[in-house]
């Protein structure tokens, strides 16, 4: 799994080669990757391990998990994005940039790369998402109805893009969540978002080697399987 052991190279053309300058790395600190949910909810119920959060149920459809996961983490993001929009503008984030001084540009329904700031850029990714996931003609609601034939490609496209969202809020918008204490937060979804993307392979490894010191640290893909994985 070369993504974890970084060595995957980089080919999108979307995506600018990272710059050896940029922010410090604060999300990396051991005392902040130690912050999860669980530290702050000690009793609550949840299972022991994100493992048991992301494994498919027997005889549960896959691709009505993917949309029930796909959902849920967009909500999510959703209330990142409400929590950063005051610090995210155009004289504070002119580009849509991520570690590494990683800039991505939006690419439009004609193909067209648009460099614009990271909340146009955020914008865009929201309104898309929220747009699909809301069409039941891709995401039914009803019993009985059956999911597009390329259904599995627009859940990895609308993956690829929160991973871009993530990556932001920790390049450019890490220092807010310390000062309202949803580092913990962040933390846990970062970590099951990224289980779920690496157990079902949804988004391309090269995509996400510029967040891999973060999913070592907070530890998102568990040994063994690291270890199966590597092996194959």
């Amino acid at each position: 799994m070369d993504w974890l052991m970084g060595r995957t190279k980089r080919k999108d053309k979307d995506i600018a080669s990272p710059s050896p300058t940029g922010p410090s790395k604060l999300y990396l600190e051991e005392h902040f990757t130690r912050e999860t949910i669980h530290h702050h909810i000690p009793n609550l119920d949840l299972p022991t391990s994100l493992d048991e959060l992301v494994s498919l149920p027997y005889g549960f459809p896959r691709e009505e998990w993917f949309a029930w996961h796909t959902i849920s983490f967009f909500e999510q993001l959703n209330s990142l994005v409400g929590i950063i929009c005051p610090d995210c503008s155009f004289s504070t984030c002119p580009t849509m940039t991520a570690p590494g001084n990683v800039n991505y540009m939006w690419i439009d329904d004609k193909g067209k790369k648009c460099k614009c700031s990271a909340a146009q850029y955020i914008d865009y990714v929201t309104t898309y998402i929220h747009k699909t996931v809301s069409d039941h003609s891709v995401f039914p609601t009803k019993h009985g109805e059956e999911f597009p034939s390329n259904f599995i490609s627009i859940v990895q496209k609308i993956h690829k893009y929160m991973f871009q969202v993530l990556a932001h809020i920790y390049y450019a918008h890490y220092p807010r969540m310390l000062s309202l204490q949803l580092h913990g937060h962040l933390n846990t979804f970062f970590a099951h978002f990224m289980l779920f993307n690496w157990t079902f392979k949804l988004i391309e490894e090269k995509e996400t080697e510029i967040m891999t010191d973060l999913v070592h640290a907070l530890k998102a893909i568990p040994e063994a399987n690291k270890e199966n994985h590597l092996q194959e």
